[in-house]
């Protein structure tokens, strides 16, 4: 590769940066996507909600995607804390707002491998197979410079690039931070009871304990931990951590197996001060990151994939300049409230489980004990989580660009 311009460089290779190639590629735009190196294996899930499910279904990846794919039909939340004020279980059923299920929970690995073999497919998509190095914001266009010293010039830049974002680095953007005193052990298992579509989220002490179901009688967890209980459940064999997530979960789904391909983090929460500037917008965490708690990760990252294309879309279409201030700011505009009110209500329930204080204990519990009660509130919740009202750019909608 030479030195080379395009009108639109996506920087960042995973399943936003993709997804934001791939629909500006296809509603016609010059793009070029640097992917860097790809990981050799990612064991990690996501649960995509509909909204993402039918941006997929456009783009032309769904359909690789489906047989990989288990539907999220009912999602339970069981408060399995000792505490003297304890909420009710709470049951969200799909089929009380008129669908058959909320979503769907993929590998990554399954889902990754889809969008690449979509991008390759694309004419107007340049793929580069090389790490940025540098990135230049100026004011008439964005240089990202590889580590082989070849540049890519564009007139607009999706920083799609991670929480260490050399794009935001570049566009001189700073973020806001929240460490927890939280640990997430994450890894796949295969159990001798069925699921049955049926996504259990326990609620303890130390954080959420879910279990997400996979195709056939397999499902991902994410057990959120005290740091000072992770090195001990590190040090646990297979069969021990078997039993472990058994006695975690009740042995609601039998006997347990587990896969390989443990992880284990801190739970950080970090949002960007701005979403947006200098011919640069920043999607998934380049922009926000937020604790695994709600399906909320991805899924905002997709909207802001679909939100830059269907803006540069639109400018294009009218002979206005894509990196213009008139789009950026309009992307800073039509995203910023989606992802603060989900980055706000994520922390919120997150620190209410963590939290000793008897009113904090009893408002959580008040709040579940009204959405299990009162129908319309908790269908109006269950609308707002898989269908956002305000943030549903036309992907999500089931549009093209």
């Amino acid at each position: 590769m030479k030195n080379q311009s395009r009108e639109i460089v996506v920087v960042g290779g995973g399943p936003a940066g993709l997804v934001a190639a791939i629909a500006l590629s296809g509603a016609g735009l010059e793009t070029a996507l640097v992917v860097g190196p790809r990981q050799d294996s990612d064991h990690r899930t996501t649960a995509l909600l509909m909204g993402s499910v039918k941006a997929l279904d456009v783009l032309g990846v769904w359909t690789a995607c489906r047989d990989h794919a288990a539907p999220l039909c009912v999602m339970r939340i069981v408060d399995d804390t000792d505490r003297l004020l304890r909420a009710p279980e709470v049951r969200f059923d799909a089929s009380e707002i008129g669908l058959k299920e909320f979503g769907y929970n993929i590998e990554n690995q399954h889902l990754v491998a889809a969008l690449h073999a979509r991008a390759q497919a694309h004419g107007n998509l340049t793929i580069v197979n090389e790490a940025a190095d540098h990135v230049l914001a100026g004011d008439d266009g964005v240089t990202i410079r590889m580590q082989s010293g070849a540049t890519m010039s564009a007139r607009l830049a999706v920083g799609a690039d991670g929480r260490r974002s050399l794009c935001r680095l570049a566009a001189g953007i700073s973020t806001r931070t929240r460490h927890y005193r939280q640990t997430a052990l994450t890894f796949n298992l295969a159990h001798s009871r069925p699921h049955r579509n049926i996504s259990t989220e326990f609620h303890t002490e130390a954080g959420p304990f879910t279990l997400v179901p996979l195709r056939g009688n397999r499902s991902s967890l994410v057990c959120v931990v005290d740091p000072n209980d992770a090195p001990r459940l590190q040090a646990l064999s297979d069969s021990d951590m078997a039993a472990e997530i058994e006695r975690r979960s009740h042995s609601i789904l039998g006997k347990i197996t587990i896969e390989a391909g443990r992880g284990y983090f801190p739970l950080v929460a970090e949002t960007a001060q701005k979403l947006a500037a200098r011919r640069i917008v920043l999607v998934g965490e380049a922009a926000h990151v937020l604790p695994p708690i709600g399906a909320q990760g991805l899924n905002l990252g997709m909207r802001d994939a679909a939100t830059i294309a269907e803006l540069a879309a639109d400018a294009r279409r009218t002979g206005m300049d894509v990196g213009s201030a008139l789009v950026t700011d309009g992307f800073e505009h039509m995203r910023r409230a989606d992802v603060t009110s989900r980055a706000l209500a994520v922390d919120v329930l997150n620190r209410s489980l963590l939290s000793d204080f008897l009113p904090a204990q009893g408002m959580r519990g008040l709040g579940l004990f009204l959405l299990e009660q009162i129908g319309p509130l908790r269908r109006a919740a269950m609308r707002e989580g898989v269908t956002p009202a305000t943030s549903q750019p036309r992907l999500m909608r089931g549009e093209a660009v």
